[in-house]
């Protein structure tokens, strides 16, 4: 594997110090995290059998397009750097997983983005979104999409076409009211819509795949409506769920006292069926001496 390549200066370009160290290990994983890098040294790129790369907090304001060589590729950290843009030649990584962008500068995602269809995790909060990504409702597979701390007002009506997704973190955008498109995500187990402008939620009882509902610094009046199974966070969420807790102990109390009457009741039916067979065998035996030939 050629681990340099020659520089504009004629000099010999390199992986950073310690990478080598960290490669010949075996584990195909390389941690650059709070280098200072104006931008990813060449032969990172060339390191085809690289599975996780991480890059958090250097500084990067772009990548080279040499990326795309990294085709086994599975986590890419690109989170608290300077990026305003996400490079086609990332969309084009066959393997890619994880992505964490958070702590940019985006605006959006290229609509080659959508390429990434074996993307399972997606993080982009804290960044400059105003508008959600389009590029992403071709991507049904992804599963995991956090989106907190970004601009946000309003959710495409075709949010449901990601039916894979399970968690979704809105939470520090600009919602003034509930996203409508939310009602029909009935697969989500996590959702989170802290710190928004929502004074009002819609009865969410149907959402029957929540588990994880929060709410919280938002001007409501009451906890919403959620099936029993949800645990709730937010103002009011502690009483009601104690509230509820108390409620599904009384029925379960109320369950088991009925199962044991019915258990008790069963005995008591069988007890009388074992003395009726009983009396009627005495019965039987006194009708027999009744007739004996010797009392005739």
């Amino acid at each position: 594997m050629r681990m340099g390549s020659a520089g504009s200066s004629g000099r010999e370009e390199r992986l950073p110090s310690g990478a080598e160290e960290q490669l010949s290990g075996g584990d195909q994983t390389l941690e650059l995290t709070g280098r200072h890098l104006k931008r990813l040294p060449g032969p990172v790129c060339a390191l085809g059998s690289l599975q996780k790369l991480y890059i958090s907090g250097t500084g990067l304001r772009e990548l080279p397009e040499e990326i795309e060589g990294l085709r086994e590729l599975r986590i890419l950290a690109l989170d608290f750097n300077k990026l305003e843009e996400v490079p086609e030649a990332l969309c084009r990584l066959p393997r890619l997983t994880r992505l964490y962008l958070g702590s940019n500068r985006l605006f959006g995602l290229p609509a080659d983005f959508a390429q990434l269809q074996t993307l399972r995790c997606l993080w982009i909060e804290n960044n400059y979104l105003y508008h959600f990504p389009r590029a992403l409702l071709q991507m049904p597979a992804l599963q995991s999409l956090q989106m907190g701390d970004n601009r946000l007002r309003a959710l495409p009506g075709s949010l449901p076409r990601m039916t894979g997704l399970r968690g979704l973190w809105l939470y520090g955008n600009r919602f003034e009211e509930f996203p409508q498109p939310l009602l029909r995500m009935t697969q989500l187990h996590i959702l989170d819509l802290d710190r928004n402008k929502i004074i009002d939620f819609p009865d969410l009882a149907h959402l029957k795949g929540l588990r994880l509902f929060s709410y919280d610094h938002n001007p409501v009046k009451a906890p919403p409506c959620v099936a029993d199974t949800v645990t709730l966070v937010g103002d009011g969420a502690q009483e009601l769920m104690e509230a509820r807790e108390e409620r599904l102990q009384s029925l379960r109390e109320q369950e088991e006292q009925d199962e044991q009457e019915e258990n008790g009741s069963e005995a008591m039916q069988g007890t009388l069926r074992n003395d009726s067979s009983l009396l009627e065998d005495a019965e039987g035996s006194f009708s027999a001496l009744e007739c004996s030939p010797e009392e005739t």
